[in-house]
């Protein structure tokens, strides 16, 4: 390998791999609870879903704020930098509570929702439950994300990392699907609690797996003490945020991002709902669907990372992905036969998957383009911005299940639906997101203009500016 070959690329794929487990462990717990929690709270407890929605509201609004006030938190040096780095411990620390506090989520205070003073207890346990749960999550994904760009700096390693880790991360999704409803048996709330110490278990297994990945060599250390050493004076949070609003590029993204996690976390969220009152099947049922588009996303990793390598076009390529989602939404509105729906779910992932590798390199182009502008690397406030605004997929999750289940008469904690409620259920299921990932893909494609060139430059000048 000649010198110029081992600067483009500095990691081994074993390193690669293991920071891709932290992508693992983070839709391993998020697939889980996206697709379980207002679930077990509207139809398993019986909370009215305005009290359920209210609470996912809540939780939205605190996870929005929490996710740039850990970044912009983080994103300074400690006493355990030097040693440990600016990242990995804030990713050891929050993993390990957020990978135990899933269990909070599945074990509220035995009353009855049938009561005032019982729906109130449950709607609090609710609202407390699920922000500790993002406090943790929070601490872990945004320094996780934030390692990225910081560790991985050419165009090529990133993309090479980005196969492995969203491969690893597929994975993740597919547990994350597969190891809930396996446990979990409709109308026995036991049975949630049982999975939930699974998912303990297999996460802290994955969480020790990233270790290696995770980890900054010193290189990366000094570097950063040593820029950050040279800085006069820190930015405020509100200063940084202004900042990073004037900048086109990362507006853009961060609405397209918003508009496809309600594309995926309505879906996820959708399909207990379906398995159960639309196909009128088992728990189990819903593994098959899930893996269905896990299948399709994984089989289609290596044409996306293809693409992009032979395109050398980010940005063609997220456009592409982003129609292919639309038009591969649509029939999903309509199928009600199970092994129909599978198969139109295995299609769907495949559309899906492009998405899901692209984002982690067009993100990381829009930072290059951040210092290049400020002059500063601000990687953990950025992702943590990221997830401010991606938190708004919760509330578009929340509003369409309470406004859809109102008009439409779902009735909470029935086991069985009217034909209304049923239709319901297909339009937060699949007309909904199809309306999301259709408006998010125009607006991206309409007024993303980092071009190949505009990218290579903006690398060429942050190696110039040593950061």
């Amino acid at each position: 390998m000649s010198k110029s070959e081992t600067l483009e690329i500095r990691h081994s794929k074993l390193n690669m791999a293991s920071y891709g487990f932290a992508k693992f462990l983070n839709e391993f717990i998020d697939m889980a609870f996206a697709s379980f929690g207002f679930y077990y709270y509207e139809s398993e407890i019986g909370l009215n879903v305005w009290l359920v929605g209210l609470g996912y509201i809540i939780f939205a609004i605190y996870n929005a704020i929490n996710d740039p006030l850990v970044g912009y938190t983080t994103n300074r040096p400690f006493k355990f930098t030097k040693k440990w780095g600016r990242r990995f411990p804030w990713i050891l620390f929050g993993g390990f509570f957020w990978i135990l506090s899933y269990y909070l989520i599945f074990s509220p205070p035995t009353v009855s929702t049938e009561t005032v003073s019982g729906s109130l207890i449950i709607f609090a346990w609710l609202i407390f439950a699920t922000c500790l749960f993002d406090t943790f999550a929070s601490i872990f994904f945004v320094n996780f994300a934030s390692l990225f760009p910081d560790k991985f700096r050419s165009v090529e390693e990133r993309r090479t990392a980005t196969g492995i880790g969203t491969f690893i991360g597929i994975f993740g999704v597919a547990l994350g699907a597969i190891v809930p409803p396996f446990f979990i048996t409709f109308g026995v709330l036991n049975s949630y609690i049982i999975q939930a110490g699974a998912m303990i278990l297999i996460g802290l297994v994955v969480l020790a797996l990233s270790i290696p990945g995770c980890r900054e060599d010193q290189i990366l250390i000094d570097r950063y003490l040593t820029t950050y050493d040279d800085k006069t004076k820190r930015e405020s949070f509100f200063g940084t945020l202004k900042v990073a609003m004037k900048q086109k590029t990362f507006v853009v993204f961060i609405i397209t991002y918003t508009l496809y996690r309600g594309l995926v976390i309505l879906i996820q969220a959708s399909i207990p709902y379906l398995v159960r009152f639309v196909l009128e099947k088992k728990a189990s049922a819903t593994i098959l669907l899930s893996g269905g588009f896990l299948i399709g996303a994984l089989i289609s990793i290596p044409f996306w990372i293809f693409l992009a390598k032979k395109t050398n076009n980010n940005r063609k390529v997220m456009i592409i992905a982003g129609f292919a989602i639309t038009i591969s939404t649509i029939p999903l509105i309509f199928i009600t036969h199970y092994e129909t729906l599978i198969i139109a779910m295995i299609l769907w992932g495949v559309c899906l998957g492009g998405f899901w590798v692209m984002i982690a390199p067009v993100l990381a182009d829009v930072i290059d383009e951040s210092v290049v502008k400020t002059g500063k690397r601000e990687e953990g406030i950025y992702n943590g911005f990221q997830q401010f605004f991606g938190r708004f997929a919760i509330m578009i999750q929340a509003i369409s299940f309470v406004l859809v289940h109102t008009f439409t008469g779902f009735v909470e904690g029935a086991s069985a639906q009217s034909p209304q409620a049923v239709w319901g259920i297909q339009i937060h299921f699949a007309l909904i997101p199809m309306i999301l990932i259709l408006l998010g893909t125009i607006i991206f494609w309409k007024w993303y203009d980092l071009t190949p060139d505009r990218v290579k430059i903006n690398q060429e000048k942050v190696k110039e500016m040593g950061l």
